[in-house]
């Protein structure tokens, strides 16, 4: 038995160390295989690693020796699809770019290379000092990083050396970037239709604004290294729409608080503003920014431009008839016999047939036999082919006729051209100048009605924001009888004529009188359209900003248009017109035309007179063109001749000296409104626009006192800013009048910081008088509007008149400012407008305003009041006045005293019977404890005589009743 177990032992101890055995040689067989195919894995990758690197254009690292093989074996065993990728490269010039680090306070400065895809090679350059920081190249150049030097540009290229210039608008460029904000004032807290989707719009050449209400700002974010500026063209073309430009630090502050650098300051290329009746966006263009302290590339010349040599700082446009392709060192000639092209163009274009929009008539100067021929000449720059089938040909030139006479003001002296009259002397353009007679002067102005030759004072020029082809073109082309646009370069091109008066001089005859009028302008014109033309008038006072006065859109018949000058200042005429607002490269509509028949401005300082007009009111002042009498002597209107003044007279003006006075039945009613004297105010609103944009109505009124001014003052500070030239520094854009508004959008509308102020106009230039009557001069006052509990105390109307006219109100504007009596009022008062016309005015032409307050009632006078005289005290008498009293007053006071009266003999009387009840009770007390003598029945007895009194007595009282009893039983019957 145990040698037979121990054999089963050994047995089973076999079979274990068997097993084993096998177990271990079949883990290293299968690690053996698994090396095996992970070698054959890495062999295949390895080879294929050799062979791309080799392939590639760049260097790769050589594994050297038995480690870098082994290592590069492994990794590419391991990683194969990520080591094939890099190559182990070094890194080239095409795989990295230079960049500085931000300024150190010492001002230093580092270039670092940064990767254009990190982790595809090694061997970056290391980061060495760079320049200063206020380090610049000049215009031309650009900053070669490598070298860190300044490097010329190439021909075809340009660089401003330390600024960015955006003149290309394909697209929004990188930086830019939009922001909306939705209208937050609509009413009743509903807010207008979401603004995400309006923003500035790229439309090639320039860049547009949105069209809606919503408030969309353009912002371009750079870091300046060093002072510099930002400039750019722009087209204002809807004075509704609210543009303003500003500047903010690295902490979102405003830069440059103070007006004058705040707002948009115009220039040559934005010297144009315009506005119409439908809405129009704000263009921009050609945006320069100064300042950046280096430019490490240069920008290629865009189409239509080239720079021919090296180091340009600026391209040049192609001339006409050539054009280039971006980045070109020269332009490339079209075929001219088929082909033509503007200056500045990328392509050229075919010619078409001649027609008769392709040619004007014109007239020459005067010769010296005072003839002139008439020209026929093809639109310049010309485009079409006479040799074309159906081109039409030119009409034959030389018909000659007799000039026009010289305009009023002017003289030929037997020559071919008119000059002015010299100062003092007058002329009507036909006769020789003459001199003023005595009492007299001239009447200094323009009146341009011959347009043989265009005025000296007077300049024509073509605008276009979308493109410069019509730049340094004649706007404007004189045609004997009128002046007319010429035909530009395309349809949509602004055809500008403007006419610059110096200031304004009133004549010694009109100086102090009432009114705020230095000059007027008269234009007759008329249009004719077959498309959607427009024509401007504008107004540029002291070179602040170019304000529309009034448009007209499509044909109009001949007309006349007035414009009142109520500002002492420089001032440009601007007259603009637009064949079509749709963009056009073509010219289809060039016979739209308009035609100025004559423009007169009066008062002009450096005008030419026509006539004289008497002047000597009293004696010459400083300055004064007048021809004056002698002293104390004045022009007589009726006979023109110098008459000696009359004593203790004096030349009167028209205003209101705060004193009325007014007969009602034999009565003399004095009123005194000194009080009134400064200008009051009133602010009508809310009201709200179509889209919820609010704004409220501001009315000033000046209503008396103000003898040489008016104290009503309105002002605009919407991108106007104040002429710096004028004393005081007061705002330019002002309107000083007896009654004026302005619209007034507050700072919580359309996202603005501040409140806007504009639109000022003068509803009251002249004051025509003061009465109670309801009609003055044509001027009707409207009582019912504002009625009245009482109307014993008449109201005192003030009368106004504004003589500019408007195409609402062709006879201007009117006012009339109502006072009435009201004692409860303080002397200031309150102004009020009509609750049926909210707004001031129900027609838009007559404003009516009343003015409430205790200064408007009637001065008490002698007849209104008597003298008490007082008793003597210590040798002096008094004397006191006592009003006298109303009729109704007196009855009051009447009753009053006698109601007293029956109240005191009341109480007096029930006085009386209260102390004969207290008697009578005293002695019955007294009776009552005496002691008697008499029997006990007889004790209390009276005396004789006494009991006849109390039966008396209390008979009284037991048949008549009290009052207050019976007041008592009346009541209780009632009830």
């Amino acid at each position: 038995m145990g040698r037979s177990r121990y054999s089963v032992q050994q047995a089973m101890e076999h079979t274990r160390k068997t097993i084993v055995r096998h177990r271990s040689r079949f883990i290293w067989d299968y690690t053996a295989w698994m090396c095996c195919v992970f070698i054959l894995n890495a062999s295949a990758a390895f080879a294929a690693h050799l062979r791309q690197c080799k392939e590639s254009v760049l260097p790769y690292v050589d594994p050297q020796g038995i480690l870098g093989f082994i290592i590069s074996f492994l990794l590419m065993a391991a990683f194969p699809s990520q080591s094939l990728s890099k190559c182990w490269r070094i890194c080239g010039n095409a795989d990295y770019y230079f960049q500085y680090t931000e300024c150190d306070s010492t001002g230093s400065r580092w270039r670092v290379a940064i990767p254009l895809n990190p982790g595809e090679c090694t061997g970056l350059p290391e980061p060495v000092q760079g320049t200063d920081c206020t380090f610049s190249c000049e215009a031309g150049e650009f900053l070669e990083m490598s070298a860190q030097e300044c490097t010329q540009c190439a021909a075809g290229t340009y660089s401003l050396g330390s600024g960015l210039r955006f003149d290309e608008w394909d697209d929004i460029p990188p930086g830019f970037s939009s922001l909306a904000t939705n209208p937050d004032n609509a009413p009743n807290g509903q807010n207008a239709s979401t603004c995400s989707s309006a923003k500035w719009v790229a439309q090639g050449s320039y860049l547009e604004s949105n069209r809606d209400e919503c408030t969309v700002s353009l912002i371009y974010t750079v870091h300046l290294k060093k002072p510099g500026s930002v400039s750019f063209d722009y087209q204002y073309v809807d004075n509704s729409i609210f543009f303003e430009f500003f500047i903010q630090n690295d902490q979102c502050q405003e830069m440059d608080q103070d007006s004058n650098k705040k707002w948009i300051k115009l220039t040559t290329h934005g010297e144009v503003t315009l506005a119409s009746k439908a809405v129009k966006p704000v263009l921009l263009k050609n945006i320069r920014i100064e300042g950046v302290a280096y430019t490490s590339e240069c920008f290629p010349c865009k189409p239509g431009t080239f720079s021919r040599t090296p180091g340009s700082s600026s391209c040049e446009s192609c001339p006409r008839d050539t054009y280039s392709g971006r980045g070109a060192s020269s332009c490339t000639p079209c075929n001219t016999k088929t082909h033509y092209a503007s200056e500045g163009s990328a392509m050229c274009k075919s010619r078409p047939p001649c027609s008769e929009k392709d040619y004007i008539q014109t007239y020459s100067t005067c010769d010296k036999d005072g003839k002139t021929q008439v020209i026929y000449k093809w639109v310049e720059p010309q485009i079409c082919l006479e040799a074309a089938a159906g081109a039409v040909t030119l009409p034959p030139s030389g018909h000659r006729e007799p000039c026009p006479p010289c305009n009023p003001g002017f003289y030929n002296n037997d020559t071919a051209t008119c000059s002015p009259c010299p100062h003092g002397t007058y002329s009507d353009g036909v006769k020789a100048c003459q001199p003023c007679p005595a009492g007299t002067e001239p009447v200094l102005g323009y009146e341009y009605k011959w347009w043989n030759v265009l005025p000296a004072n007077m300049k024509t020029s073509c605008f276009n924001v979308a493109n410069n082809n019509c730049d340094g073109l004649n706007g404007w082309e004189v045609a004997g009888d009128h002046v007319q646009p010429g035909a530009g370069r395309s349809d949509n091109d602004y055809l500008i004529l403007t006419l610059t008066v110096p200031g304004f001089k009133l004549p010694v005859s009109v100086r102090g009188a009432s009114g705020s009028e230095y000059g007027r302008i008269t234009f007759e014109f008329e249009t004719s359209c077959s498309a959607d033309c427009e024509f401007y008038f504008m107004t540029d006072v002291n070179r602040r900003s170019t304000n529309v006065i009034e448009s007209w859109d499509g044909s109009k018949t001949k007309q006349s248009y007035t414009h009142i000058m109520t500002e002492n200042s420089s001032v440009t005429f601007t007259w603009a017109f637009q064949r079509t607002s749709q963009a056009s490269d073509v010219r289809q509509y060039v016979n739209d035309m308009v035609k100025i028949y004559s423009v007169t401005v009066t008062n002009a300082i450096d005008g030419v007179a026509s006539a004289c007009r008497a002047c000597a009111l009293q004696s010459q002042r400083a300055g004064s063109s007048c021809v004056p009498c002698a002293a104390g002597h004045y022009i007589d209107k009726e006979t023109n001749q110098c008459q000696e003044c009359p004593p203790n007279t004096e030349h009167s003006v028209c205003f209101s000296d705060c004193s009325f006075t007014y007969m009602d039945q034999n009565r003399t009613l004095q009123y005194d409104f000194s009080a009134l004297n400064s200008a009051g105010s009133i602010m009508n609103g809310p009201s709200f626009t179509a889209k919820g944009t609010k704004y409220y109505h501001l009315f000033n009124i000046s209503l008396c006192g103000a003898e040489d001014h008016k104290a009503a003052v309105c002002r605009d500070n919407v991108t106007n800013l104040p002429n710096e030239g004028t004393e005081g520094g007061q705002l330019g854009s002002s309107v000083e009048a007896f009654l004026c508004q302005s619209t007034i959008i507050p700072s919580d509308g359309r996202g603005l910081r501040t409140a806007l102020s504009s639109q000022s106009i003068s509803l009251a230039d002249t004051f025509q008088g003061a009465t109670v009557e309801k009609s003055l001069n044509g001027i009707t006052a409207r009582p019912e509007l504002f009625p009245s509990a009482s109307q014993r105390i008449p109201d005192v109307h003030f009368f106004y008149r504004s003589s500019q006219v408007t195409t609402s109100c062709p006879r201007g504007r009117n006012a009339v400012v109502s006072l009435r009596c009201n004692p409860e009022k303080t002397a200031r008062g309150d102004l009020s407008v009509p609750s049926e016309c909210p707004a001031g005015t129900c027609d838009g032409c007559t404003f009516h305003f009343l003015w409430e307050s205790s200064s408007a009632c009637p001065r008490c006078t002698a007849v209104d009041y008597h003298t008490i005289e007082g008793a003597c005290k210590a040798g002096v008498q008094r004397t006191s006045p006592c009003e006298a009293i109303d009729f109704w007053l007196k009855v009051g006071a009447g009753l009053g005293a006698f109601c007293a009266v029956l109240l005191v003999s009341l109480t007096c009387y029930f006085w009386k019977k209260n102390k004969k009840l207290e008697y009578k009770y005293s002695k019955l007390v007294m009776t009552a404890n005496k002691e008697c003598e008499l029997p006990a029945a007889d004790s209390c007895a009276i005396m004789e005589g006494e009991g006849e009194e109390n039966e008396e007595e209390e008979v009284v009282y037991a048949n008549k009743s009290s009052l207050l009893a019976k007041l008592k039983a009346i009541a209780t019957k009632v009830s």
